[in-house]
């Protein structure tokens, strides 16, 4: 295809992500599966172009902004509180997983060599950062177990495309040492760890100098970018650097960043999230295309193949429950002899994680980076392709029917979120309020800011009484925000007749516009859980 035919394909790709999205809202499907399906019938559609992958160009146009943007979103004090847990799925359930992958494809194919058995359990072995994140975004989880997951997929593609290379490389070269490989495993992930704390410091001193928005969103992705590209070349994980520069942003991000900027980068990252995330999906789907192109689709050769593409599939999904319900029996027998002192683990949040285990873009980008040399790649892409099928098109649309099943719910850590919540309002109201009686009370007696006073004592009397007795205030609350839009409504009304009668130029509208955009989103979220 010619650079403009390129382009014009693109804008297709978009048109067609807004109507499977509206499609997948509709039927109440994960838009994941739709995307994945979409690409699917297009690529099977005549006069729709082949579609060439460059998996390097893939990892490196994609991870890095999706990987920074779970980062910067992540509940800190949840990540660090459920760590053990998250390493030992990260790269627990990740080593595990290429080990039972590899010897049920070896069992299955005795004449595929070990290395390469080998070297497709490292290719699906880790759940998918993307495919994780566009499911859990739209359940309701109790914090560990989103932690959890979350954790698990900023961490575990690191060590899963490790463990891809040290087994390519053995498959190629013919030799392999355990202990160097779990040297390689630790010095690449330390360095990631390392690489990506200095560049997101550097980059907290390049922000903290900026006051310009567009700037500020820029420099962060940008930061996104170079720490993935300055990790890879230092010859240590890129994922990593990624996901830790991205802990470092989110955690500082409230000190550095101004409200105007963060409401527009927010909106920003948003959007291209969406975006990537979409068709990232129908590539994967675009990508069949390709994966039959590259296997012998003779009738013949497919049922020779459909055993040992199913073993491989049910290796996998067993492999992460077997790693899940045994880590929990060992947890509770430490719990048993007083080593460990966390909650006992049970048995419907061991299933709901077990099931949890979406694969996505690096499967399918480690699968098509696979020389045309090596023994049985067409096996391994076949493989590959039909564990990210089975994952995204069943486990991920299951997995709300299974919350519900297993009557996992995160309401109590909802009820606890709200009692503090109304306190974070009632002390954050008394210190305003404290504030402005320090900078209102004169000498003589006077006030500089009585209507100030006035306001703020108001607002510490409402959250006090709010907090003392939630439901009887709550329709009062409703009621008092709604009439905020509707004044806001009013006000915006009288703004733009101005405007359309030339009272007020372009500048004037956009300034005001954005005064009461940002009223209208403060009163519209206290609305929005009762709407």
């Amino acid at each position: 295809m010619s650079n403009v035919s390129e382009y014009e394909f693109l804008v297709f790709l978009v048109l067609a992500i807004f109507v499977l999205e509206l499609l997948a809202r509709r039927a109440r499907l994960p838009p994941a599966g739709a995307f994945i399906l979409g690409g699917i019938a297009l690529a099977l559609v005549p006069g729709v172009p082949a579609l060439t992958i460059d998996p390097d160009l893939i990892l490196l146009v994609f991870m890095p902004p999706l990987l920074m943007h779970g980062a910067y979103f992540t509940v800190w004090r949840e990540f660090r509180a459920n760590l053990t847990g998250i390493l030992l799925l990260a790269f627990g359930a990740v080593a595990f997983t290429t080990l039972l992958v590899g010897l049920a494809a070896h069992w299955l194919v005795p004449a595929l060599p070990w290395a390469v058995c080998f070297t497709l359990g490292a290719i699906v072995s880790p759940p998918d950062a993307v495919a994780a994140g566009a499911v859990l975004e739209r359940l309701a989880l109790p914090g560990r177990i989103s932690a959890l997951l979350q954790g698990e997929s900023l961490l575990n593609d690191a060590s899963g495309l490790v463990l891809f290379r040290l087994a390519l490389t053995a498959a190629l070269t013919g030799s392999f040492s355990a202990p160097a490989a779990f040297g390689a495993l630790c010095l690449l992930s330390a360095g990631g760890v390392a690489v990506g704390f200095v560049v997101g410091h550097a980059g907290l001193l390049v922000l903290r100098r900026l006051r310009d928005s567009e700037l500020t969103i820029t420099a962060t992705l940008l930061l996104a970018v170079a720490s993935y590209i300055v990790g890879d070349r230092l010859h240590v994980s890129g994922v990593l650097s990624t996901v830790t520069a991205g802990l470092v942003l989110g955690w500082h991000q409230h000190e550095i960043i101004s409200a105007a900027t963060r409401v527009r980068a927010q909106a920003f990252w948003k959007v291209m999230v969406f975006l990537l995330e979409s068709i990232l999906f129908i590539l994967i789907g675009l990508s069949l295309r390709g994966v039959l192109e590259r296997v012998d689709t003779h009738p013949q050769a497919l049922r020779a193949l459909a055993a040992p593409v199913a073993g491989v599939v049910g290796a996998l999904i067993v492999s992460r429950f077997l790693w899940i319900f045994g880590t929990d029996l060992l947890h509770r027998g430490a719990r048993r002899f007083g080593r460990m002192r966390q909650a006992e683990p049970s048995f419907a949040t061991a299933t709901l994680l077990s099931w949890a285990g979406m694969r996505g873009v690096v499967t399918l980008a480690a699968a098509l980076s696979l020389p045309v040399s090596l023994p049985g790649r067409d096996i391994v892409l076949i493989c590959a392709f039909a564990v990210i099928l089975v994952t995204v098109l069943l486990q991920a649309p299951t997995l709300a029917p299974l919350i519900r099943l297993l009557r996992v719910s995160g309401a109590s850590e909802l009820i606890l979120r709200r009692d503090s919540e109304d306190l974070a309002w009632l002390r954050m109201a008394q210190a305003q309020h404290a504030r402005i009686a320090a900078l209102s009370h004169q000498p003589d007696g006077s006030e500089r800011h009585p209507r100030l006073l006035e306001q703020y004592g108001h607002r510490v009397r409402v959250a006090a009484a709010y907090r003392a007795d939630r439901d009887a205030h709550e329709p009062r609350r409703i009621d008092h925000f709604n009439a905020i839009i509707a004044a806001i409504a009013a006000g915006r009304l009288a703004v733009l007749r101005m405007h359309r009668a030339g009272e007020i130029d372009d500048r004037v509208l956009r300034t005001l516009e954005y005064e009461l955009d940002l009223q209208q989103m403060a009163a519209e979220s206290q609305t929005e859980d009762e709407a």
